[in-house]
């Protein structure tokens, strides 16, 4: 008997170290992943080349500054589109969207802190951009500026300014024409209204736009982020022109982190370094050869014979900031609503 419970002993003790040995090499495996951090960029449809470029570039940085291995996954779609996904539960740590207000829509959703807008420099815009229009090689309907596109029998690609920030700056570059030119609001409507029944295809977001106009050969002319037809240029060579219109519009993307998420993935520190070093001199660089305006004027000044500097530009303050201009035009039943019904 005494013999059987000296054995049980033993075995008992063998069974507790083999399992001690089986634990603590499961511990190390959990250490080893929780290590490895994962960052999700939710970002609008024209970013994705850039960030794909960016992610590897911030990835090695990451690295190189002890903060160890890291893994960027990204997320695109129209700008409001995504802005909603995140209110909704998309888990993103932070956020590159097309425009202000669709940030601004998660802050109030209770998501990000205010005062996000002065966290970084240039209102959180790390690059800008501008609207163009994209047109086929020839320029068959003889588009030169934004009356051109209300007239009859031209094809107009644009997306939805309900889903899509960039369309959001669309609008207001063409609705900023007209109000150059001394028209009053309900010219202005007629106007707008005239250039959406020109559309053909109204798409939830500008990469849809664009594949609608370049891959399926739809449309005479694309309204473009000026990156996304810069992008299309060099894919296709000989196949497009870019047109500048008279009057278009500083697009400025904002940039966030969605600090409650953050928080709670442990990627507070990573998170606000990612969006940081989108102003350094490589991230710069690599913004302006993807075709975005770098927000550093020393690093624009290099893409001078790149970029038509000269243009003339209007900026959303003209429009009272993106809260008064969301609710004047894009807001449900405002001018986009009203004009696009009729």
């Amino acid at each position: 008997m005494r013999k059987f419970n000296l054995t049980a002993f033993f075995m008992i003790l063998l069974c507790a170290a083999v399992s001690g040995m089986v634990s603590g090499c499961g511990k190390q495996e959990d250490s080893s992943a929780e290590g490895r951090l994962e960052l999700l960029n939710v970002s609008y449809d024209p970013t994705r080349e850039f960030y794909a470029e960016y992610n590897e570039l911030f990835e090695n940085y990451w690295k190189e500054k002890g903060g160890g291995e890291i893994t960027i996954t990204q997320s695109h779609g129209g700008s409001g589109s995504q802005a909603r996904s995140v209110i909704e539960g998309n888990e993103a740590d932070v956020v590159t969207l097309a425009l202000a207000h669709d940030v601004t829509a998660i802050e109030e959703a209770g998501l990000i802190d205010a005062g996000w807008i002065d966290e970084y420099e240039g209102n959180s815009s790390p690059y800008t951009s501008t609207i163009v229009f994209l047109v086929r090689k020839g320029n068959e309907k003889k588009i030169q500026d934004w009356d051109d596109l209300v007239k009859e029998g031209v094809e107009v690609i644009t997306p939805n300014p309900k889903t899509s920030g960039g369309a959001c700056w669309n609008f207001l570059a063409a609705w900023a024409y007209q109000k150059e030119r001394g028209s009053d609001e309900n010219a202005c409507k007629d106007f707008m209204k005239r250039l959406y029944q020109n559309v053909l295809v109204l798409d939830s977001g500008a990469r849809g736009a664009t594949n609608t106009f370049v891959e399926n050969g739809q449309g005479d002319v694309l309204i473009a982020w000026e990156n996304e037809a810069y992008l299309s240029m060099a894919e296709y060579p000989d196949q497009y022109e870019i047109i500048t219109p008279s009057i278009s519009i500083l697009a400025q993307p904002s940039v966030a982190v969605v600090d409650v998420n953050a928080k709670a993935h442990g990627t507070e520190e990573a998170a606000k370094a990612y969006l940081e070093y989108l102003y350094s001199d490589e991230a710069q660089r690599l913004a302006g050869q993807n075709y975005y305006r770098p927000s550093r004027e020393e690093i624009l000044q290099e893409f001078s014979g790149q970029f038509d500097l000269a243009m003339n530009l209007v900026t959303i303050d003209d429009f009272g900031g993106w809260k008064e201009a969301y609710k004047t035009f894009f807001d449900d039943g405002a001018v986009f609503d009203q004009i696009y019904a009729d």
